[in-house]
């Protein structure tokens, strides 16, 4: 019976998180069905199975995180009644258990092999256990049947530092999750694990039963605290920022804009034929705004390699878009945006979110960014000092575009105070690379771009 064992999604990956299982034990599946969602530090990912059968049994649960190369699924295809023996050979059934022990370690193990997975060879491969076979005289003992239940890690975590077998803990919600006020129901029972032999009650000392507590706020269990294991592309993102946050010297630039008629080009875009089926805001003239300001300040678009002390200048423009998903921040990327229209460019962002917000961005989409939009405004708050993606030189932070009055000249020369639609932009840079000069010549092209958009005709 094959077991699949846990790939490599991409990029060297060497552990992922058991998300979701598509399939349980007894469905029927067949190659490249799709049977669990992992995550890894980059993204979810699907993974198919490359067998035909009956899944006998789940090797990890939900929320576990496994090594890759680790098995995580029992497939059975048939292979152990395939076969049958050649006229002349003995009866399996006769055969003792010395002899089946044998001739199962000496069996060829079958691994699961996809076309794009697989663990690089020698990376996170383990030493195999070296088969002995049993004496002739005895049976072998049945392996124990584990039980793994539905439990986040840190209700393990809580359940072990209290002394409780998991598995003996009996869940309160419906759909069998264990929970922390589950486990200290369990102790005021007075059970704990490791008490099965008589007299082990009298060796322990007794648990008192928990305190009920206060109701916390957002929960109905009690639970007056909530820890979450920082891992995936939470983690990563974590240790992304800090590095970039202590590597490049960041300055941060603020410019406060009136986007008037950034507004009105959107709403005369939405009645627009060419973009009637698909959505435009702002950000999508931003984007494009972008690019303009890019060809008129080239520099702005490098970035240091500190290996080779070298300043690396990028031609093509991959623009990356800050994205808060419920599995963290990620920065996924348009690919050669310059060389786009602003339908392409529509086309291109809405794929980008729709991705992102469905958790389904791969670990190629977040790769080879050169500069980054993060959009503050649709929390609606006004600005801020974002942090560099790392590989990249500059990000701009788009906050929300408010009414407010605004002292204009009207057509006789006269200063007057109208209601305009206000915004502001604010850019963090890498000072190794990028001077005061440029970066502010960069952001105001920005800014003169979005409070009249016809300036592309003229520079792009």
């Amino acid at each position: 019976m094959p077991q699949f064992k846990l790939p490599d999604p991409g990029e060297g990956l060497v552990e992922a998180e058991i998300v979701t299982w598509k399939v349980k034990e007894g469905d029927q599946v067949t190659t490249n069905d799709i049977v669990v969602e992992v995550e890894t530090a980059k993204s979810l990912v699907e993974l198919p199975i490359p067998y035909d059968g009956t899944v006998r049994a789940l090797l990890a649960a939900e929320g576990d995180t496994v090594e890759v190369g680790t098995p995580i699924i029992d497939i059975d295809d048939g292979s152990d009644e395939a076969g049958a023996e050649p006229a002349g050979a003995s009866d399996p059934a006769q055969k003792k258990p010395a002899e089946k022990a044998a001739e199962k370690a000496d069996a060829p193990k079958r691994e699961a092999i996809l076309v794009g997975y697989g663990a690089s060879e020698g990376s996170t491969a383990r030493r195999r256990r070296k088969s002995t076979a049993l004496p002739a005289e005895s049976e072998p003992e049945p392996e124990p049947v584990v039980v793994k239940s539905k439990a986040k890690p840190p209700v393990r975590k809580y359940a072990k530092q209290q002394g409780v077998d998991i598995n003996e803990v009996t869940a309160t919600r419906e759909d069998g999750v264990i929970m922390r006020s589950d486990v200290d129901a369990f102790l005021a029972g007075g059970a704990k694990a490791g008490d099965a032999e008589a007299g082990a009650d009298e060796a322990q000392p007794k648990v008192a039963p928990a305190r009920p507590a206060a109701p916390a706020i957002g929960r109905s269990d009690g639970e007056r605290e909530t820890r979450t294991p920082v891992k995936g592309v939470r983690k990563m993102t974590a240790n992304a920022m800090v590095a970039s946050a202590f590597t490049a010297p960041h300055v941060t630039e603020f410019i406060t804009i009136d986007a008037t008629a950034t507004m009105e080009l959107v709403e005369r875009l939405k009645s627009d034929r060419e973009f009637r089926d698909i959505k435009v805001s702002p950000l999508l003239v931003l984007a494009k705004a972008m690019t303009v300001a890019l060809k008129r300040n080239p520099g702005v678009n490098a970035v240091w390699d500190e290996q080779a002390q070298e300043i690396v200048q990028r031609h093509y423009v991959n623009l990356g878009i800050a994205a808060a998903t419920p599995r963290g921040l990620i920065v996924p990327n348009i690919k050669d945006a310059d060389q786009m229209n602003l339908r392409e460019m529509a086309d291109a962002l809405g794929e980008l979110i729709s991705t992102a917000k469905s958790g389904r961005t791969q670990p190629a989409d977040m790769s080879g960014g050169t500069i980054t939009i993060t959009n503050v405004g649709v929390f609606g708050i006004d600005t801020g000092t974002p942090i560099i993606n790392p590989g990249e030189s500059a990000i701009v932070c788009f906050g929300a575009i408010r009414k407010q009055p605004w002292v204009v000249t009207n057509a006789a020369g006269e200063e007057e105070i109208v209601p305009r639609w206000i915004t502001q932009l604010s850019m963090s840079f890498d000072h190794r690379l990028i001077d005061g000069e440029l970066g502010s010549k960069f952001l105001a092209d920005l800014a003169a771009l979005m409070s009249d958009p016809s300036r592309a005709l003229v520079w792009g």
